[in-house]
C-alpha cells in the first residue's frame, strides 16, 4: 500500500522509518519545490540550485535513520538545505580564491568572473527579475547566517520560530540577524529596494 499525500508530517515520518513504499517519494513531492526555492535564494544559478536540491534529498535519505524527530520534518529538511547551500558557497569561494591566485602567477588566465545570478525564483514577476538578481547579489555578500535567515524569511515566508529551529538559534537571535541583514542591504542598495525590504 502506497503512502497517501494526505498524511501528516508525523505519520509520514513513521512511514519513512517503516520503509513503506512511496514514503520517500512523498517527502520529495511535498518539499521539493520549497527546497528548490530555498536553494535559489542561496545558490542563485538555477542549474546549481537544482543540483543542490537533488543533493539535499540524497542527504535526507541518508540521514533518515539518525533523525530523532526533535524538530518538525519540514524544519529538518530546511536545515539540511541551508547547510548544503552554505557548504556550496564556501566551496565556490575557495575555487574563486584559488583561480584568482593562480591567475596572478600566470597559471590560469581564465579565472571565473563573479556570476550574475540566473534568478528565476517562483513568485518574482518577470519584470522584477533583474532587480531580484541584483538583490540576490547583495544578499550573497552578507554573512552566512544573515543570508540564511533573510532567505527563509523573505523568500520562503517562514515564521521567526521555525527559522530559529532551522538555524539552531533563539528567536531573538533570528530577529537580530534579520535586522542586521535588512540594514546592510538597505545601505548597499541605497534605497532601491526599500519597498521589498519593508516586510
Amino acid at each position: 500500500m502506497h503512502v497517501s499525500a494526505s498524511l501528516s508530517d508525523e505519520d509520514l515520518l513513521v512511514a519513512l522509518r517503516a520503509r513503506q513504499p512511496g514514503a520517500f517519494e512523498e517527502v520529495v513531492a511535498r518539499y521539493g519545490a520549497r527546497v528548490l526555492n530555498t536553494c535559489l535564494g542561496l545558490v542563485p544559478q538555477r542549474a546549481d540550485a537544482e543540483d543542490m536540491t537533488q543533493e539535499v534529498f540524497v542527504e535526507v535519505h541518508r540521514q533518515l535513520a539518525a533523525f530523532r524527530g526533535e524538530a518538525k520534518l519540514s524544519t529538518w529538511v530546511y536545515r539540511i538545505a541551508v547547510n548544503k547551500c552554505l557548504e556550496w558557497q564556501r566551496y565556490r569561494k575557495r575555487q574563486k580564491r584559488f583561480a584568482f591566485f593562480t591567475s596572478l602567477f600566470g597559471a590560469d588566465d581564465n579565472a571565473p568572473a563573479h556570476d550574475l545570478p540566473d534568478f528565476d525564483h517562483p513568485g518574482v514577476l518577470a519584470e522584477r527579475r533583474e532587480q531580484a538578481a541584483i538583490l540576490l547579489q547583495a544578499v550573497a555578500r552578507l554573512p552566512e547566517r544573515q543570508q540564511a535567515a533573510f532567505t527563509l524569511f523573505h523568500l520562503e515566508g517562514l515564521p521567526h520560530s521555525e527559522i530559529a529551529e532551522t538555524l539552531d538559534l533563539s528567536v531573538g537571535a533570528v530577529e537580530s540577524l534579520l535586522h542586521r541583514a535588512k540594514a546592510s542591504l538597505q545601505q548597499r542598495l541605497r534605497g532601491y529596494y526599500q519597498e521589498y525590504l519593508a516586510g
